[in-house]
């Protein structure tokens, strides 16, 4: 039952490799210290994120101040409500430390929304309205948020929280919400702009661009990306309008009956939990030689249609497999969405006002940016799993370990602290090795189920 030094290297190691992670920590923690003028906010914004780093706790102040040792909630109440430091500044200093860490350069921007339900009508932004989380129309608060992508990982990087124009008929309202003066309606398209505006002013130079129906149907988002030399490959509605390389004006579905038998192409628009994402597409020209339309067929129900806008800078070499890939990326903010919400607690926030919202949300994207860079550290440093290419393939005797995700980083840098005793409440050094063998079981099985999962998804395309 004793943890000896070999076994806190081991655990430092698993956790990250090369780095310790703590010093990543301390690194996001320094970026985030300008945007505190005081040493006590500073200290209660580390204990915020702290306590959004715990397995288990929920996103609001009783149960992070629960968690983190505090004998009350108000000094992490007041860190969102009445506390006077700069949650914009702490926004761009989150993004400044996944960049350097993912890369500036190459990466996917992709623009999202989620919602959290509410009740009543008193939290800033919230109103009946159609929620994609719920898939359906719902009390809630919806913001929109921009991920950012690269080969090495991906994570959240800006959040505005989406106001109904009904809002901005009662200034009142808007007043006892914390909204400033001057507030002004914007579409959910409209914050996609300003976020890629100061993503790109910050010295992010991604490559693409992707995003749903909601922003694909946007031509100025569209044109942004243009102007600034962005390729992108946007989800647009049946209904969307184009011209074809014969100048025939048409919706979307319409030109589904221009691909004929020998249209489609299938490809992989990446890699899944059970196996690559095998998908039947057709790449119809349009009258501009840069921009096309992809329609997206299921293999398995040739009913199930999807159709991509997209487009290419003059300089840029792309075949269909390219622009395939990028409407793939498009799931990673679903992804960040997924590890927000269940991990650190994005949508667990019980504030009500506009400002104490956007600290929450500002302060659980370092939390989520830590964790990723955890995750794209280890898996820089370790080899890629084993996949079978062949669907009669038999089994390896070891597939190795799925790569680190967010969640399993969660768990093993709570293991991290608990063996450092900086958690206030006492554990026994035998839980650190129970569960760095658990996370090893868990991960190494997780590894041969996908294995398994691509054989048969193989046997299925053959």
């Amino acid at each position: 039952g004793v943890v000896t030094q070999h076994d806190m290297e081991a655990a430092c190691a698993v956790i990250v490799d090369p780095e310790p992670a703590d010093a990543v920590f301390a690194e996001l923690t320094a970026g985030l210290a300008p945007s505190f003028q005081r040493r006590d906010l500073r200290a209660n914004a580390l204990l915020y994120v702290r306590g959004l780093l715990m397995p288990g706790v929920a996103g609001n102040c009783w149960s992070l101040a629960e968690a983190v040792g505090l004998d009350r909630p108000y000094r992490l109440q007041h860190l969102l409500e009445r506390a006077s430091w700069d949650e914009d500044a702490a926004r761009d200093a989150v993004r400044s430390f996944l960049v350097r860490h993912l890369g500036a350069d190459g990466g996917v921007l992709i623009f999202d929304e989620t919602g959290q339900a509410k009740k009543g009508t008193a939290t800033a932004a919230v109103g009946r309205q159609y929620s994609g989380t719920m898939g359906r129309v719902e009390n809630v608060i919806v913001a929109v948020y921009t991920t950012y992508a690269t080969e090495r990982g991906h994570a959240l990087i800006d959040r505005d929280l989406y106001v109904q124009d009904d809002w901005f008929e009662d200034p009142q309202r808007m007043a006892k919400a914390g909204f400033p003066p001057g507030h002004a309606f914007a579409t959910k398209p409209d914050l996609a702009i300003a976020q890629a505006k100061r993503a790109l002013a910050a010295g992010i130079r991604p490559a693409w661009a992707a995003g749903d129906e909601v922003y694909g149907r946007s031509s100025a988002l569209r044109e942004l990306c243009e102007a600034r030399g962005i390729g992108y490959v946007f989800a647009v509605p049946v209904d969307f309008h184009l011209t074809t390389s014969g100048r025939v004006r048409m919706r979307a579905d319409q030109a589904l009956g221009l691909v004929g038998p020998r249209g489609w192409n299938r490809r992989s628009c990446g890699a899944g939990a059970k196996g690559p994402r095998y998908y039947d597409w057709a790449w119809i020209a349009t009258d501009h030689p840069r921009r096309w339309l992809l329609i997206r067929r299921s293999i398995s129900d040739p009913s199930e249609l999807a159709y991509f806008y997209a487009y290419a800078p003059d300089d840029r070499i792309c075949s269909l497999t390219d622009l395939v890939k990028v409407a793939g990326t498009r799931w990673k903010v679903e992804d960040d969405f997924q590890d927000g919400k269940s991990t650190i607690g994005l949508d667990q926030t019980q504030v009500r006002r506009y400002r104490a919202w956007r600290r929450h949300a500002t302060l659980a994207m370092a939390a989520l940016a830590f964790l990723a860079v955890l995750a794209a550290l280890e898996k820089a440093a370790h080899p890629a799993p084993v996949l079978p290419h062949d669907p009669d393939q038999a089994p390896p005797a070891d597939c190795g370990t799925i790569a680190l995700t967010v969640p399993e980083a969660q768990r093993l840098f709570h293991l991290y602290l608990i063996f450092k005793r900086e958690l206030p409440h006492p554990t026994t050094p035998a839980l650190v090795k129970h569960g760095l063998r658990w996370s090893d079981w868990r991960r190494r099985h997780q590894a041969r189920a996908r294995w398994h999962h691509y054989r048969t998804r193989l046997a299925l395309i053959a």
